[in-house]
C-alpha cells in the first residue's frame, strides 16, 4: 500500500512549524514546577545527565513511532492507528491504542484547563501588586483563597477553555500553525529576559549549584526511576497529540533529526527554567524550594513580592506559563476534533465547542475537588486526584508501551522503513534496539512504580 502524502486536513508549512507545534506540545506546566525540582533534589548534574540519557533511550525513540504512526495514517491517532494495524495484518485489538490516547489527552484537558487558570488569575494578581512583601503564610493564604472560590476557579477555566477553542477552530495552517509560530518565539524570548533577570538580581550560582553539582550519592535508584518517568512524561507520549501532529509533518522531514531538536528544545526549557525559579527563590531569604503548585504559587509569589521589578518580571513569568500550558492544551484538543470531522462529517467549528464544551463540563468536578466537594473522596482520591492518577500512572504508560511494542515487533516493516527513509542504516539500527528492547521495559518500570507509589509504598 502506497504511503500517503497528504490528508484530510492538510500539513505544516514546514518542518519548523511541526518543530515549533511539537516543542508546544512537550513544554508544559511540568517542565517549570517539576522537573526543576526533582533534578536538584536527586543529585543535581547527576541526575540530569541521567534524565537527558532517559530522553535518547526511551523519549525519543516512543516519540519517533508515534509520529512514524501519525505521517503514515494522515489521520486521527485513532484512526491513523487503525489503519497502521490493518496495513500489518495485525489483531484489531491494537487500535484501541490510539483510542485511549485519545481519550487521555481529553480528560488531561479538563483538569489541564483549570491548573492553567490559576497561572492566568496570577498574571493580574501579581501585576495588581497585592503580592508585594508578603510572606509565604500570606502568598499561602492567597493561594487558597483562589481555590476555595469555584466561582473564580470555573471563570479562568473557561477563558484558557476559549483560547483553546479560539485556535484550533483556525485548522492546521491558519490555527495551529500560525499560534505555535507566535507562541513559541514569544516564550524563547520571554524566557531569556527572565534568565537575564535572574542572573543579574537572583542568586544564579546558588540556582547553577542546585541544578548541576554531581552529587553521585543522591543519585538513587529511585531517582533512575524519577528520571525515566522524567524523561517519558515530558515529551507528551500517548495522549495522541504527538501522533496527530505527526499526521501533518511534511513528508520529507527526517522524524529522526526532527524529533531530536523538539527534544532538545523542551529539556532546554526544563533547565533554563530550573536556573530561572531557583535564582530568584534563593535569592530571596527565608524562601525554600518546593515541588508542585507550592513552588509556583507560593515560594515565587513570595520571592517576586521581595524583589526590585518582582512584579513586572512576577507578571512576565506567569504570562510565560500561560503559553506553555496554552501551547500544551491546543496539542491535546485537536485530536479527537480531528477524529469527529473524518468519521462523523463534522464541521470544525462544531466539533470544537462539542468537545471544549465536553472537557469544560468534565473539568468542573476538578474545580469542585478544591473546595465544595474536597470531602469527597473515593479511596483516597478527590475527583481531580482521580484523573491525574488515572492518566499520569496508568493510561499514559500503557499508550507508550503498546505504541513502542507494536511499531517495534507488529508494524509492517515496509512501512517503517518508508518513514525512516534518508536515515543512516547504523542509526535506524539504534532505534529499533532501544525502542523493542529498552524502551518497553523502562516505561513499564515506570508504570509499576507509579502503581506501587499509590498502593503499595
Amino acid at each position: 500500500m502506497a504511503l500517503q502524502q497528504k490528508g484530510m486536513h492538510g500539513t505544516w508549512v514546514s518542518r519548523w512549524t511541526f518543530i515549533m507545534a511539537a516543542t508546544g506540545s512537550a513544554v508544559g506546566l511540568g517542565n517549570m514546577w517539576k522537573f526543576p525540582y526533582v533534578a536538584g533534589s536527586n543529585g543535581g548534574g547527576a541526575f540530569v545527565l541521567m534524565y537527558l540519557a532517559c530522553i535518547l533511550l526511551i523519549g525519543v525513540p516512543v516519540m519517533m513511532a508515534e509520529v512514524m504512526i501519525g505521517r503514515h495514517g494522515r489521520k486521527s491517532p485513532i484512526n491513523s492507528m487503525r489503519d497502521a494495524v490493518d496495513d500489518s495484518g495485525a489483531d484489531p485489538r491494537w487500535g484501541y491504542v490510539g483510542w485511549m490516547g485519545v481519550a487521555a489527552g481529553m480528560l488531561i484537558l479538563s483538569f489541564y484547563a483549570v491548573i492553567a487558570g490559576w497561572a492566568l488569575d496570577y498574571i493580574f494578581e501579581v501585576a495588581s501588586g497585592n503580592l508585594i512583601g508578603v510572606n509565604g503564610a500570606s502568598a499561602g493564604a492567597v493561594f487558597d483563597q483562589l481555590l476555595n472560590d469555584p466561582g473564580r476557579l470555573v471563570l479562568w477555566q473557561t477563558v484558557f477553555m476559549l483560547l483553546c477553542v479560539g485556535v484550533v477552530v483556525g485548522g492546521v495552517k491558519r490555527g495551529l500553525g500560525v499560534a505555535v509560530e507566535i507562541l513559541m518565539p514569544l516564550l524563547f524570548v520571554m524566557m531569556l529576559i527572565l534568565l537575564g533577570f535572574a542572573v543579574v538580581k537572583g542568586n544564579f550560582s546558588a540556582a547553577w549549584a542546585f541544578l548541576f553539582s554531581f552529587n553521585f550519592e543522591a543519585l538513587s535508584w529511585r531517582a533512575v526511576l524519577e528520571a525515566m518517568g522524567q524523561a517519558f512524561f515530558t515529551l507528551s507520549i500517548g495522549m495522541g497529540a504527538i501522533m496527530a501532529y505527526g499526521a501533518y509533518m511534511p513528508q520529507n522531514a527526517n522524524i529522526g533529526k526532527t524529533i531530536l531538536v523538539v527534544a532538545f528544545f523542551d529539556s532546554s526549557v526544563a533547565i533554563i527554567s530550573g536556573l530561572i525559579i531557583f535564582s530568584i527563590v534563593f535569592a530571596t531569604q527565608g524562601v525554600e524550594p518546593s515541588a508542585g503548585p507550592g513552588l509556583m504559587f507560593i515560594s515565587l509569589p513570595v520571592a517576586f513580592g521581595a524583589m526590585p521589578g518582582g512584579v513586572l518580571i512576577g507578571s512576565i513569568f506567569f504570562v510565560l506559563v500561560s503559553i506553555a500550558a496554552w501551547s500544551s492544551a491546543i496539542s491535546l484538543l485537536e485530536p479527537c476534533v480531528a477524529w469527529l470531522i473524518e468519521t462523523k462529517n463534522m464541521g470544525r467549528i462544531t466539533a470544537n465547542l462539542l468537545l471544549a464544551g465536553f472537557a469544560w463540563l468534565l473539568g468542573l468536578g476538578s474545580v469542585f475537588s478544591f473546595n465544595i466537594w474536597s470531602e469527597y473522596k473515593l479511596a483516597g482520591f478527590t475527583f481531580f486526584d482521580f484523573l491525574d492518577f488515572l492518566t499520569a500512572n496508568i493510561m499514559l504508560p500503557l499508550s507508550g508501551l503498546m505504541i513502542a511494542l507494536f511499531v517495534g515487533f507488529v508494524m509492517k516493516e515496509e512501512a517503517v522503513n518508508a518513514e525512516l527513509e534518508g536515515t543512516p542504516s547504523l542509526v535506524a539500527e539504534f532505534w529499533r534496539t532501544t525502542l523493542r528492547y529498552i524502551a518497553p521495559v523502562a516505561i513499564a518500570a515506570v508504570f509499576v512504580m507509579g502503581i506501587y507509589d499509590k498502593f503499595l509504598s
